[in-house]
């Protein structure tokens, strides 16, 4: 299976940092590996000029992956709540259009750069760390942000699968997307997860 690689020294330094400061909002525990990456962004487009919005970059080991999958043009914005993870990102990735910002204001962040619609969102949010209410607010403003052919990704871990806050989740998902699928497990990820791919969303959420 070979060896799993971890986050250069400066990225995994801040990650830990806001980890043992922030807990609620870090769900992880180390910044999502290669093999994690690869999945959740496997609905970014690969051509023309698409609008993709990462939200809970943390210090972007899957922003890097997302960056490879896009064509010139693209427009890559990342919503990340903490102020210092967002620093960190305008430093290091300068790239992409940081936006520090709260995810359940979604359609405010997004209209103050200019965008009404979005062709994927990819989020590796805590979920299992949000209130219900709270859940369905940020999912509504995904569901409202998506263009008709756009997807969702995001993640869960595989020991909360048989969870109440992760069944909780997917029905929640499956009321907002009229597609739902799971993939994986990624077991090149510490901890090892699965992911979420969304399309289709109810109209009026």
């Amino acid at each position: 299976m070979g060896t799993m690689k971890t986050a250069p020294a400066p990225d995994l330094r801040a990650f830990m940092s806001v980890a043992l400061r922030r807990q609620s909002v870090v769900g992880a525990i180390v910044p999502s590996s290669p093999a994690l990456a690869r999945a959740l962004t496997a609905v970014v487009p690969t051509s023309g000029t698409p609008v993709v919005v990462e939200l809970g970059p943390g210090t972007g080991s899957i922003s890097e992956v997302i960056r490879r999958r896009l064509s010139p043009g693209a427009r890559h914005l990342a919503v990340e709540i903490d102020p210092d993870l967002a620093a960190h990102l305008r430093r290091t990735k300068p790239w992409m259009e940081t936006i520090q910002g709260d995810a359940a204001d979604l359609g405010a962040l997004l209209a103050r750069a200019g965008v009404d619609r979005v062709d994927a969102v990819v989020s590796t949010l805590p979920w299992t760390l949000f209130p219900g209410e709270v859940q369905d607010r940020i999912l509504g403003e995904i569901g409202r942000a998506l263009a008709p052919a756009g997807a969702f990704t995001t993640v869960t871990y595989l020991y909360a699968v048989p969870l109440a806050g992760a069944r909780s989740l997917r029905r929640r998902l499956r009321s907002v997307f009229d597609e739902v699928l799971t993939t994986g497990p990624v077991w090149r990820n510490l901890p090892p997860a699965m992911t979420y791919v969304c399309r289709r969303p109810v109209r009026g959420v």
